[in-house]
């Protein structure tokens, strides 16, 4: 079906897009993929293009344009591409709102200028090693010491976290924590105390750079506290939305574009002195898949029409998130399986992106807790 979303605007920033892909990123991404971390130039060339701060207000040297339907095209085109370790839908999506909404004038000031060039790579740090959708469990603290906090804690699991020059941070600024007690203090690079641990060797996005991070005794000053004291709570289920649908829209357009090379590949190999797509099973495997990801891409772009105008609810995120990464998930397995043998081969597209994608499900709040918050809101 011919989508209805986008306007010649919207198709011009796409072959924008496209060509900064070929390239700044394709040609380095095997090399990355091997080093386990993209080279902080690629951000630099990011933020010349005009692809990062897209919604940040143009006197900070942002683009201005809080039209979600632009952050859409970056998620497609990057997950066609096959290039999750670039991780821009981190930086503009989910870490962006938090300093266009929460920052005072100073902080936007200092911050949000190196958050546009790409000067300043940022990461959010909630996840730890004893908490993760659950953030009651949190265990970082935060101490105020007058004209400063003492954070101390660890986290894990946590995206940009080697390369990250800023990192918002969800600390205890209570004892007990919880709903009414934490708080988003931004610790820079370079700060006494804090350290950062491994990158994590994943299984999938080895050029996304995963790490562990260490508070000791951090002095943060009071002037980096995001948002209000003892509000994280709200601010990060006010964000959560958002990040839900930038996970949502990178799934379907994985489903759809392993949907499009499987039907190629069964189209010239053959089984049985025949191409493959002439056996029944294959036909009918194809025929179910097409219909799931074009059923799916309506929802999904209903959805992203839905944000762009300020009308998504967190529920129908949650549908959005739990669905298409679901999908994705069993159209990458049904697609390796298409391929036979050469599915397990690494020099297979389809290979590379059943790895890639299994984090889908996980990230951004479990399929479990997806199905929690959906039934939560139907049935009390």
């Amino acid at each position: 079906m011919q989508r209805r979303i986008f306007d010649a605007d919207h198709e011009a920033f796409r072959e924008t897009v496209r060509t900064f892909l070929s390239k700044e990123v394709l040609p380095h991404y095997e090399q990355w993929e091997q080093d386990g971390i993209v080279s902080r130039e690629a951000w630099r060339a990011a933020g010349r293009q005009g692809l990062l701060g897209l919604a940040v207000p143009e006197e900070y040297g942002g683009g201005g344009n809080t039209d979600f339907r632009y952050a859409a095209v970056i998620a497609e085109e990057f997950t066609r591409a096959g290039a999750p370790g670039l991780a821009i839908g981190l930086h503009n999506d989910i870490i962006g709102p938090y300093l266009t909404s929460l920052a005072t004038e100073e902080q936007k000031r200092r911050w949000l200028p190196g958050f546009c060039s790409g000067e300043t790579i940022t990461a959010i740090a909630m996840t730890e090693p004893g908490a993760g959708s659950d953030l009651q469990g949190i265990r970082t603290t935060a101490e105020d010491r007058g004209d400063h906090w003492v954070l101390n804690g660890s986290k894990t699991f946590i995206s940009n976290g080697i390369l990250a020059d800023l990192v918002i941070v969800v600390a205890k600024t209570t004892p007990e924590g919880g709903a009414h007690g934490l708080s988003l203090l931004v610790v820079e690079r370079g700060t006494e105390g804090f350290e950062r641990g491994r990158n994590l060797d994943k299984i999938g996005q080895k050029s996304q750079d995963t790490a562990e991070l260490f508070f000791n005794d951090v002095r943060v000053p009071k002037e980096n506290l995001l948002g209000e004291l003892n509000g994280a709570f709200v601010h990060l289920m006010t964000n959560l939305a958002q990040e839900r649908m930038g996970i949502a829209m990178a799934g379907i357009a994985a489903a759809e574009h392993l949907l499009e090379i499987t039907t190629q590949y069964v189209k010239e190999r053959e089984a049985f002195g025949r191409p493959l797509a002439k056996l029944q099973h294959i036909r009918f495997e194809i025929a179910e898949m097409a219909t799931e990801v074009a059923v799916t891409r309506t929802f999904l772009d209903r959805c992203i029409t839905d944000h762009s105008n300020g009308e998504l609810d967190h529920v129908h995120a949650s549908m959005a998130k739990w669905w298409a990464t679901e999908l994705q998930k069993r159209v990458a397995d049904r697609c390796l399986q298409l391929h036979r043998g050469y599915g397990y081969m690494t020099e297979y597209r389809v290979a590379r992106a059943f790895t890639d994608g299994r984090i889908q499900t996980i990230y951004g709040g479990t399929t479990e807790i997806m199905k929690e918050i959906i039934g939560r809101s139907l049935l009390g």
